[in-house]
């Protein structure tokens, strides 16, 4: 089969699921939605948001009457169509009832997560030319404070139900005043075109100002009416919502979601293991850091077991690891093996045969109680924002919890490709979602390569952003005359039209022989350490790689038990163990542990070289996190503020 043979088979299927009739597919405008969806759904629990102060839910009739009514009350303060809203906020039903609120008014929102720095919140006031602002509190807009003065904002509105603070020049409303004031002032329609901004959302900005990503009513509408292709969901399925509700991700999954009738139940970081049990959820939708954690907190399980039930688990998982090698390499899903001849896939097909009863006991005795911890009802879960590594992929296939990938951007609404259940090849990013074209073009003469070959994806559909607000510049360079989007993304595609991502253009390592290393792959094949929490791979310029490592400390302390070491943590407090010798993290058998582990996960992996073989390394203790800045709010790693705030740690390994 060519590759154009097997994407014409994706889009006969993609059309099977989406030939039902769509009654979103005519509509000009996002917030259409809402009132027939309060309709087709009524008592339906829509949202429900059980860690708010105090907790709510929503029905969808309820929904779309607390959505018309808030856009009522921006009307009656003066609101009209286009106008710019800034709407800094974190998580919560009142988030979804002010962004859909001012879209139904008319207006744009720009929006960021309240938690921000200061400093970009007020640039993103300023840069969206927003004359409105929505904020999550009274100390939100405190810390913005006076510098509100200089910009044109005269009105701001809390989702809180705070007293307004008295202010001569801005008129500030809380959530129930506003409200108030639309039960009092009918709805008056607006018209709004499918090319009309609807919302701007601006990039981390780990590398200068942020830029202003111009999303259309279009660019969503495309997701919305063609992610049934990958998902079908059904009324009344409950959906576990964790990432920033601002972001493009989250976002879109949301409306997705929503639009079919699901229930969207709010958690976090503090919750979610709770939330998880109590819901039951049927989807989810993460980054690969949320479902890495989840198998970390399933290894840290097994380590504390009896050295029995250890091996146990560990055979049953080592079988059935065995077992879905075999069951991908007959299926014809397993990408470090695209051309099996007919007779290596029937033996695998007759290995995977033989090992199944031994994985039907792995799931008896162990795989259940970890699926437990997902709420054991999932569908689905839907894994975007970065790359996977692959022993989560098998994780998750091995404890029976499906799995998709998607692929895209903010810049691209952001679902370009994804993987669907009747062709989830494990380790790419999947196939181009409808309407959705992918080429994958030579770095230097934008020419495109063979099929096989890597390169830097390129991507053009409905869903490709409308540019970067008031700043031309950058979007002539983003997209090219024929509506071609530079993804900044490398990779290649399979001969079934799968996108295959092996690193980010701008994070390729060039070491001193010419080799150019992509870091992102040898980073998810260290991880699979259970000694190793985060890992940054670096070396640019130098003779060979090196690497910042975050330890399990759990991990290893578990490890010196079992040598009757215990390790001396600088900061922590715990008394030594009676009987115990202590040793620190720069002791040479902890170091000599880290390497050997590094140096047999790289070497273990599809595809090793020996330049990707990681030279020096040094430890920090401090895991990177949104809180220290060092992790954007998807989960991933800023790589140049760890590389900034760490510059003399990296230079010296290379002395």
């Amino acid at each position: 089969m060519t590759l154009s043979d097997a994407l014409q088979e994706v889009r006969q299927r993609d059309r099977a699921y989406l030939s039902a009739q769509n009654p979103y597919e005519h509509l000009q405008a996002l917030h259409e939605i809402w009132p027939i969806v309060a309709e087709k759904y009524g008592d339906i629990v829509a949202l429900n948001d059980p860690h708010y102060k105090p907790a709510a839910t929503f029905t969808y009739r309820q929904l779309g009457e607390a959505i018309r009514t808030f856009a009522s009350g921006l009307q009656a303060l003066g609101i009209e169509n286009r106008t710019h809203v800034a709407l800094f906020a974190d998580n919560s039903h009142r988030w979804f009832i002010a962004d859909q609120g001012i879209m139904t008014a008319g207006g744009m929102d720009a929006v960021r997560s309240g938690t921000a720095d200061t400093e970009e919140l007020l640039y993103i006031a300023e840069h969206s030319e927003s004359t409105m602002l929505v904020v999550e509190n009274v100390a939100l807009l405190k810390r913005l404070g006076d510098r509100l003065e200089s910009l044109p904002i005269p009105l701001v509105i809390l989702l809180s139900d705070e007293e307004p603070p008295a202010d001569e020049r801005l008129k500030i409303l809380n959530f129930s005043q506003l409200m108030a004031l639309g039960q009092e002032h009918p709805y008056t329609p607006v018209t709004i075109k499918p090319e009309d901004l609807a919302t701007l959302i601006y990039t981390s900005g780990t590398t200068g100002q942020p830029k202003g990503v111009m999303l259309s009513h279009r660019n969503l509408l495309h997701q919305i009416n063609t992610l049934r292709s990958v998902v079908q969901p059904e009324p009344g399925d409950r959906v576990v919502g964790i990432l920033p509700s601002w972001h493009s991700f989250e976002r879109t999954a949301e409306y997705f979601l929503l639009s079919n009738g699901c229930s969207q139940i709010y958690s976090n970081i503090r919750h979610l293991k709770t939330d998880l049990k109590s819901t039951k959820p049927q989807y989810m939708v993460g980054v690969p850091r949320l479902w890495e954690s989840i198998y970390e907190g399933a290894q840290k399980q097994f380590r504390e077991q009896s050295p029995g039930k250890q091996k146990l688990i560990f055979t049953c998982f080592g079988l059935s690891e065995r077992y879905v090698t075999h069951l991908w390499r007959y299926q014809d899903m397993k990408i470090d093996a695209p051309n099996l001849s007919t007779v290596e896939r029937l033996s695998s097909g007759i290995a995977a045969l033989a090992l199944w009863p031994l994985h039907q006991v792995g799931k008896a005795l162990v795989y259940g109680k970890v699926r437990q911890a997902t709420g054991g009802e999932v569908k689905q879960l839907i894994s975007g924002g970065g790359s996977l590594a692959r022993h989560i992929d098998s994780f998750f296939e091995i404890i029976g919890v499906p799995l998709l990938v998607g692929y895209g951007l903010t810049e691209t609404a952001p679902v370009l490709s994804a993987r669907r259940p009747w062709s989830n090849l494990r380790g790419a990013a999947g196939q181009p979602i409808p309407f959705t074209e992918i080429k994958v073009v030579d770095l230097e003469t934008r020419q495109e390569v063979p099929q096989g070959s890597q390169g830097l994806v390129l991507a053009r559909g409905p869903q490709v952003m409308e540019g970067y607000y008031r700043n031309p510049e950058a979007t002539q360079k983003a997209i090219d005359p024929e509506g071609w989007f530079d993804t900044g993304d490398l990779g290649w595609i399979s001969k079934d039209g799968n996108v295959v991502l092996t690193g980010r253009a701008k994070d390729t390592i060039v070491l001193t022989n010419g080799e150019n290393i992509e870091p992102q792959p040898i980073e998810d094949a260290c991880i699979r350490s259970p000694y190793i929490d985060q890992i940054m791979v670096v070396g640019q310029d130098q003779r060979s790689l090196g690497a910042l490592v975050v330890p399990n400390v759990d991990a290893l302390q578990a490890w010196a038990a079992s040598q009757s070491l215990f390790i001396a943590i600088p900061g922590d407090e715990t008394p030594v163990p009676e009987g115990m010798g202590t040793i620190t993290l720069e002791d040479d058998r902890i170091q000599k542990l880290l390497r050997d582990e590094m140096v047999r996960q790289v070497k273990n992996r599809p595809g090793y070289r020996p330049d990707d073989r990681i030279g020096p390394f040094r430890l920090v203790i401090e895991p990177f996190s949104i809180e220290n800045g060092l992790l954007t709010q998807t989960l991933k790693v800023r790589r140049p503020v760890v590389t900034e705030r760490y510059r003399d740690m990296i230079d010296a390994m290379f002395v």
